[in-house]
């Protein structure tokens, strides 16, 4: 098990990571809300990626797991911002990026901003724009107001406690949406999705792969799998999309 080592941002913040070395090109596992790097499908990934010889990097947000700064503080923005230096500066080439849940969205605007980067992606139930999409339109009227006024509302969550839903995170949210402008994948891309997720319909699997275009692009579904894609099947779908992507790179 490899220990974490710490990446300090242009912003201050302190990120905690965990690399394996190997050769390219190489996968880097983005995490969702409130998740860390020591979750099943990270550890599975590193341990699949080390058994093959190829570099793995995982790591945890600002305000998640090892890193610092307070997770209430944080937004899509800054934890996209971690992600970019991250891949900047501790891989080198291109890099097949795993997103899962808000790190699918998180993977998605790293292929705007730095295609040049990535060979190829695999998202696992991403949920891209679920700050505007899942929370704001799903507020009522009272609770938008709650949030305005009071700049936080907390809402349930089948994680354990309720999620604490941020002003913030609302408003930093619009900054990178991607559904609402192009978005064009050139590289093998594989869309992964369980029909029986209750957090990330399937009807937004659907959108995304209707609006991303590409050469290259596929949605899986898996029957009666849930958001955590962390089953048996589940991971065996998800190195099984890997593989393939690799073979398409060649």
């Amino acid at each position: 098990m490899t220990q974490s080592s710490f990446l300090t941002t242009l912003q201050g913040r302190r990120i905690a990571y965990r690399k394996i070395e190997g050769t390219g090109p190489g996968l880097v596992f983005l995490g969702g809300f409130k998740s860390d790097m020591q979750g099943v499908k990270a550890t599975h990934l590193e341990d699949w990626a080390g058994a093959r010889g190829r570099t793995f990097v995982r790591f945890d947000y600002s305000g998640h797991g090892e890193s610092s700064e307070d997770f209430l503080d944080g937004s899509v923005a800054d934890w996209a911002e971690d992600a970019h230096q991250v891949i900047t500066r501790l891989t080198e080439g291109p890099q097949i990026l795993i997103g899962s849940s808000m790190g699918g969205w998180i993977s998605l605007l790293m292929s705007k901003r730095m295609p040049e980067r990535i060979a190829g992606l695999v998202t696992i139930a991403a949920a891209p724009d679920f700050t505007e999409d899942m929370y704001w339109a799903g507020f009522t009227d009272a609770q938008r107001t709650r949030l305005l006024d009071e700049g936080r509302i907390a809402v349930p969550s089948e994680y354990g406690a309720p999620y604490v839903i941020t002003r913030r995170l609302i408003e930093e949210g619009r900054r990178t949406l991607v559904l609402r402008d192009p978005l064009h994948l050139p590289f093998p891309v594989r869309f992964l999705q369980g029909t029986c997720d209750e957090d990330v319909d399937i009807s937004v699997a659907l959108r995304l792969l209707g609006h991303a275009t590409g050469p290259d692009i596929r949605l899986i579904c898996l029957k009666d799998a849930d958001h955590r894609f962390s089953s048996e099947d589940g991971l065996r779908l998800i190195e099984d999309a890997i593989a393939n992507v690799l073979e398409r790179i060649g």
